[in-house]
């Protein structure tokens, strides 16, 4: 992927499963919603292993276990090994052992995900700030977390014992709603110390670092449904992305997307990873076209004309947002063409 500034979606005349030698996958918004599988994502995964791509799943949740994701997925129908699987407790052990004593005590303030991870690494988890700890790793804990947890962080922190974190993201979502996420939680001892954690997971390049490592990916894609996580950490890695609008993501987010969060490509789902992509092409007087779609910049608003494909004219409407914030032309509306689209 190139680092210059992106301005419209790219086409491919191959089927990504084919173009790429491994998806790096997020799960939640992408495989999976609240615990069940998204529509399509089983039978598209498995057709995507057939034609050859391996499949690696990314998690910023740092709580659950390669073990456990891995059997979460087998039971939704997607065979996968612990292998396959690899989390922001990972990254952030890598990244404490490069930077204290092997055999080292950790003060751990999060689940069994973290302690599985830094015993892989030669690190020896432990629970008190008067342990002695050489760093201090903080992830998601989940719901019941003592609030006494943070406390002992804290006390360890301001003793200048280095801290890390698994990421911060400040939500999580749940089958509720949306709850606070791990970034939430470091803010706490971030308020209680002014100290600032090393941080691992997505979108910073720890984390891609240790995917590639794990899978010996030479042509990976990333395939996220976030673009302040995974647009942002393959931009970060310098390769290409595929973003599915089955998560958080809307199109006025989209079309509103700084460069470092605008995708390679776009599609509805993970059915977008077994075909080639529709070619976004300039349309004269600043307007692209795409499909049966023509998008231009009117004085204030995105205007679109056509029919067809819904994702193409989405994806024309993409190539004059990011065409025109370029060009200082950042208001634009594109609400009306959106709601043409159903999008």
């Amino acid at each position: 992927m190139s680092r210059s500034v992106r301005t419209r979606p790219e086409g491919s005349g191959q089927a990504l499963s084919e173009a790429y030698d491994t998806a790096l996958l997020d799960l939640d918004g992408v495989v999976y919603a609240g615990g069940s599988a998204i529509a399509y994502a089983v039978e598209s995964l498995a057709t995507a292993r057939e034609a050859g791509m391996r499949l690696a799943y990314v998690t910023n949740n740092a709580l659950r276990t390669p073990d456990t994701v891995a059997g979460h997925l087998t039971e939704l129908g997607i065979p996968t090994d612990a292998e396959d699987v690899i989390t922001s407790a990972q990254a952030v052990a890598r990244l404490i052992s490069e930077q204290v004593p092997q055999g080292a005590r950790v003060l751990v303030i999060g689940g069994e995900g973290l302690r599985v991870a830094l015993r892989e690494r030669g690190l020896v988890p432990v629970e008190s700030a008067d342990d002695d700890p050489a760093a201090v790793v903080q992830g998601f804990g989940g719901p019941d977390l003592p609030w006494g947890r943070f406390a002992e962080a804290s006390y360890a922190v301001a003793r200048g014992v280095p801290w890390f974190a698994s990421n911060t993201d400040l939500t999580i979502p749940s089958g509720r709603g949306i709850a606070p996420g791990n970034g939430a939680a470091v803010e706490v001892v971030r308020i209680a110390t002014g100290a600032e954690p090393q941080v691992a997971g997505k979108p910073l390049p720890p984390m891609h670092r240790e995917t590639i490592l794990r899978t010996g990916a030479q042509r990976p894609l990333v395939v996220g449904d976030r673009l302040d996580t995974d647009i942002e950490g393959a931009f970060n890695g310098e390769v290409d992305s595929l973003l599915v609008l089955t998560g958080v993501t809307d199109g006025a987010q989209l079309l509103a997307a700084p460069p470092q969060h605008r995708p390679t490509y776009v599609d509805a789902d993970l059915r977008g990873m077994l075909g080639g992509q529709p070619d976004v092409v300039e349309a004269g007087e600043g307007g692209f076209r795409c499909g049966g779609w023509t998008a231009t910049a009117g004085a204030d608003r995105l205007e679109l004309d056509g029919e067809g494909e819904a994702l193409d004219g989405l994806r024309a409407l993409c190539a004059v947002a990011w065409t025109a914030a370029g060009e200082g032309v950042c208001e634009l509306d594109g609400g009306k063409a959106l709601a043409r689209l159903g999008i």
